[in-house]
């Protein structure tokens, strides 16, 4: 079966235009995703600047079309990006760009098992090389471990119960498919009440299997080290999780069992968060929960 895939990068004019601080300089898009902010980047920058581009999943790479001189582009997580600077004899950079999102291109393909939209195996891995995955999750975790997971990631007040029906379920038999773990649960009310039970489900495993908290605890850190005094950071999330995260570190300099800076390293650029316009929701519904803050190495 043939798919076609497309992805539309959200809040492109707002993350890229309060970016680019130096036309010459160096830029990093940590989350090349369907390339759409990397082609905006690129649009903004002169002949002497660079863009370096990272995806830890190999399909974003391979279906990567930009022929630029400027251009780089590397298989691996953000998490890695100063091995990716020191290849590249860089120790400083202009600016950096981050979409946390799951592009489409993700969620729309039935074999990576992010939707339950699709009957598929459970996956959900970003990086296809890893091997640790959904199932692994849900057929392997303690119970302690999968509590904290379904309260602390998919923010559910009855994450105990969750837990204790995938503890039942799993005796049974292991959970490999996204029906298989659907069926686990009825859920009374509306369809819209439905849908945001398992987005959050999905979101609170998918979340574990990339440790995407962990990684953005540390990317955060490390932002702070390789922008150049005056360099910017755009970072656009989509659930609360990551915002609180975001805004903390911006704002206080603080990241929760990460170290405190005595001194804050940035200076927030707009007070208030950016969210899409009306417009980009209506032609991106994905886009509706995105969030945009900026901030500037101090």
């Amino acid at each position: 079966m043939n798919f076609h895939y497309y992805h539309k990068p959200v809040l492109v004019k707002e993350s890229i235009e309060n970016l680019i601080t130096d036309q010459n300089g160096i830029y990093i898009d940590a989350t090349f995703g369907g390339g759409g902010h990397s082609n905006a980047i690129l649009k903004k920058l002169n002949k002497k600047g660079i863009l370096i581009a990272l995806d830890q999943d190999k399909e974003s790479i391979e279906r990567n079309t930009i022929q630029d001189k400027r251009f780089r582009i590397f298989h691996n997580n953000f998490i890695h990006i100063r091995d990716i600077l020191n290849q590249n004899c860089i120790e400083k950079v202009s600016g950096i760009l981050v979409d946390l999102g799951i592009s489409s291109l993700q969620i729309d393909n039935p074999k990576r098992g992010f939707s339950n939209r699709f009957n598929c195996i459970l996956d959900m891995r970003m990086n296809q090389e890893s091997f640790y995955s959904a199932q692994n999750v849900l057929n392997e975790c303690s119970k302690k471990e999968l509590f904290h997971i379904f309260y602390e990631y998919g923010e559910f007040k009855n994450a105990r119960k969750i837990t204790d029906k995938i503890l039942k379920k799993r005796l049974k038999k292991n959970i490999k498919t996204t029906s298989d773990l659907v069926h686990i649960f009825f859920i009374k009310g509306s369809f819209k009440k439905r849908k945001r039970f398992f987005s959050r489900l999905f979101q609170s495993i998918r979340i574990e299997v990339n440790n995407e908290i962990n990684v953005l605890k540390n990317f955060l850190l490390e932002s702070s080290r390789i922008l150049l005094p005056g360099g910017r950071i755009s970072v656009i999330s989509y659930h609360s999780i990551e915002d609180r995260i975001i805004k903390y570190f911006f704002k206080k300099g603080i990241i929760i069992n990460k170290i405190n800076f005595k001194t804050l390293p940035f200076r927030m650029i707009h007070k208030k968060v950016i969210k899409p316009s009306f417009k980009e929701i209506i032609n991106n519904p994905r886009s509706r929960s995105a969030k945009l803050r900026i901030a500037e190495k101090i």
